[in-house]
């Protein structure tokens, strides 16, 4: 199994789910509850407070999310996504990407906590710039 991104030609998931009318329902159930339980919306990349049109998720498993023949169905637990400023998520999948061990010998939240923490670093060290 492989943390890295798959082109989006042939891949249902970014060409399908994340064009699907569930995966909007899902999202915006996700900030609505995010909403209530912090207050706000926050990147977990920067830690900058932001609008949810600032903000995507990513996903730490697919374990809620099941392609049917009567369509996709999004159950994705509330845990297993992370907001993210559309910068940091780039910078996270080219963390994972590039790293082999990231890429091939983690379980992806493994791999995307660990990249996590070096987005954090890099934020860190300038600064937060960069979002």
């Amino acid at each position: 199994m492989s943390n890295r991104r798959r082109p989006s030609r042939g891949n249902t998931y970014r060409t399908g789910y994340l064009t699907s009318p569930q995966w909007f329902a899902r999202r915006d159930r996700w900030f609505r509850d995010q909403l209530q339980i912090a207050g706000e919306w926050t990147c977990v990349g920067c830690d900058r407070t932001a609008d949810r049109r600032e903000l995507e998720l990513h996903h730490l498993s697919y374990d809620g999310v099941k392609k049917t023949q009567a369509g996709w169905y999004a159950d994705e637990a509330h845990e297993d996504l992370w907001p993210l400023h559309p910068a940091c998520h780039e910078l996270l999948h080219r963390i994972i990407d590039r790293d082999p061990l990231l890429a091939r010998h983690r379980t992806r939240r493994q791999a995307s906590t660990t990249a996590l923490q070096i987005v954090r670093r890099k934020h860190a060290t300038r600064g937060g710039e960069g979002s």
